[in-house]
């Protein structure tokens, strides 16, 4: 059994894809506002909100409980992605290493869009499960963060 894995989800969105893009690019601090239910807090650690390369650290709730991260982001302008590699906190308990990739990809008509949210990990041992409750959580990320963008 491989301990190293991928998984995949892709979801709509209604608001605007660069609007949506840009929360997620250098704007993070508005994701409690958006999604309050999760994520407690982001604080810039090291860096700004606008640096790629900059940590910052997350509070959020996954599947019940409370959970920390700390992430440095990478930012692709043109395939409007953004790459989340995790550094420290509660994933890397259970996974040797975790990186996610945010893609948003513009609607043809200039309204809306796909987000796709892919995991790539190495599960510490084979015991570890797939990382679904994660992937849930960027589903409510975006349904909630879409809302939001749509309102303001």
């Amino acid at each position: 059994m491989s301990l190293t894995g991928k998984a995949e989800l892709e979801l709509q969105i209604k608001c605007s894809a660069d609007e949506f893009f840009g929360v997620f690019k250098s704007k993070a601090h508005r994701i409690p506002s958006a999604c309050s239910q999760r994520v407690k807090s982001i604080e810039v650690h090291e860096g700004d909100w606008e640096t790629e390369g900059s940590v910052k650290h997350w509070n959020f709730v996954v599947d019940g409980n409370d959970e920390t991260a700390k992430e440095k982001i990478q930012v692709d302008e043109e395939n409007k992605t953004v790459i989340f590699e995790i550094v420290e906190g509660d994933m890397l308990k259970l996974y040797k290493s975790y990186k996610v990739y945010l893609q948003i990809i513009p609607s043809p008509t200039g309204q809306g869009g796909k987000v796709k949210w892919t995991a790539e990990y190495e599960k510490a041992n084979e015991d570890v499960p797939s990382p679904n409750k994660y992937l849930e959580f960027g589903a409510h990320l975006t349904t909630n963060l879409d809302a939001y963008l749509l309102k303001a």
